[in-house]
């Protein structure tokens, strides 16, 4: 055979390994996260009574970067409302607590439920802030949440939790 075969061969021998190992590279970097935190709170037999706050804490050592803060809900399918509304307290390292009262979205009559879901469980992470904010302070902050519905206990809510993500943009 011609020796310009062989180089043909080898060629596109090498094309299409170039190209798997550039997949191959791609794939991997997109598998990397960006979430820094996230904790979520069982709620005892899916019952959130108002004196149940849970409470989860996070150390900051970045205060230069942003950052997208999320509310952490689950509740089965049977859960009775199309919202919730949530105290969110928020404790600085240092500082005094401050309380933000949010009327958090679950469902809607064109969509139904806006979170995910499997089987008859959905999970729905609803973005606090607008746009990333920074920490101010490094250390230990506190974050509490109580149930603030009609509906005491509110039945078939599971998790409660809060999810910090760094931005990396």
């Amino acid at each position: 055979m011609p020796p310009d075969y062989y180089f043909c061969k080898n060629s596109r021998r090498l094309k299409k390994l170039s190209i798997l190992f550039l997949v191959a590279v791609i794939g991997i970097s997109s598998c990397t996260t960006n979430g820094l935190f996230e904790k979520n709170v069982a709620i005892p037999n899916h019952a959130w009574d108002s004196r149940f706050q849970p409470t989860i804490q996070f150390d900051i050592s970045d205060t230069t970067s942003l950052y997208r803060i999320y509310i952490v809900l689950r509740h089965t399918d049977a859960y009775r409302f199309k919202n919730l509304w949530l105290n969110i307290g928020v404790q600085p390292p240092g500082d005094s607590i401050y309380v933000n009262r949010r009327n958090l979205l679950l469902a809607s009559d064109e969509k139904g439920w806006l979170g995910k879901g499997m089987d008859d469980i959905f999970e729905h992470r609803l973005l606090l802030n607008e746009k990333p904010a920074p920490f101010r302070k490094k250390g230990t902050y506190t974050f509490t949440l109580k149930q603030l519905m009609r509906e005491d206990p509110l039945e078939n809510m599971m998790n409660a939790g809060i999810r910090i993500e760094k931005v990396t943009e």
